[in-house]
Parts: C-alpha cells; structure tokens; sequence
C-alpha cells in the first residue's frame, strides 16, 4: 500500500488552533487526540523527554479517516523564522471553497491575516479560480480556492485580474 496519510502543524496553542481548523476550515473530529510520551518518542524525535499533545483532524471533503490534518504541540518549542509564502520547503496547505471572500472573512475574524491580493485566475480549459493566500492565527499559510467557468469578458489563457 502506498498512500498520503497527514500533514502536521506544531502549534503554540493547540486547542485553539485545533477550534480554528474545526470551526473556520471545517476539519472534523475523528476522535484521534493524542497525549505521546516514552523512550520510543524520544528515539523517533531525537528529543529527550519529548511530549506531543494534539489532534488528528479529517480534512474536508474526505471520509472516514485519512488524510488528516495532524495539529500537535510539544511540551518545548522551538521559535520559528516564520513562514514566507516563497521559503524553501513546505508553504502552504489549500482548500477548495464556495465563496474565497466569505471564508477570507472567517480568518479575518479569527484571528488570522492575508498574505497578498485576492485574484482570478483564468486557465485554458475554460475554468477561472478565485484565489488567496491568508495565515492562520499563528502564521501558517492558507491558501483559499473555488472554481467556475469563466465568466463573461475574461481573458485567455493563464493571467491574474485583481477582484
């Protein structure tokens, strides 16, 4: 078997970043909490006397138990040099919504922010994204995206037009 199981976010507040997937991204609860400590943790993190408390969360769209978003936090933290949406390595997560400006909104007023301008996107096939890239309340990057058929005077091929 080969398939993608999670993705993992280390958060300072876990319950709240845990409420903000849930509530505002519309993760779900598959009862996978998860309190993990013991030598097999130490060997696996190469930390001494590591402690991960956190959540597994079903991403919307799925069913039954994978993949999820795995939201941890350990007892000892390291600072991070923040994320850029243009840093090496991963950068994003992304999810496909209705309405890109609502859910914007939903961040907003969560507690998150926007990384750069709402846009459309217009692709060859016919097909135009509304696209945006917010941070969660603890600076992870987001990406927002909902498809639809090209409307009425738009351009061809791939561009980007400001909403």
């Amino acid at each position: 078997m080969f398939r993608y199981v999670h993705t993992n976010i280390i958060a300072k507040d876990v319950a709240k970043l845990i409420d903000f997937y849930k509530t505002v991204l519309h993760c779900k609860s598959i009862d996978q909490t998860r309190d993990l400590r013991g030598e097999w943790l130490d060997k696996l993190t190469g930390l001494k006397q590591a402690h991960i408390s956190g959540e597994h969360l079903l991403l919307p769209g799925y069913e039954n138990d994978h993949p999820t978003l795995e939201i941890f936090s350990y007892d000892t933290l390291k600072e991070s040099i923040g994320s850029e949406i243009n840093r090496l390595g991963y950068a994003h997560i992304a999810f496909e919504v209705d309405d890109v400006a609502a859910t914007l909104a939903e961040i907003l007023n969560a507690g998150g922010s926007c990384v750069g301008d709402m846009v459309t996107a217009a692709y060859p096939n016919g097909m135009e994204a509304v696209i945006v890239y917010a941070r969660d309340p603890e600076g992870n990057i987001v990406e927002l995206q909902s498809w639809r058929p090209i409307r009425t005077g738009g351009g061809e091929g791939i561009g980007l037009n400001s909403i």
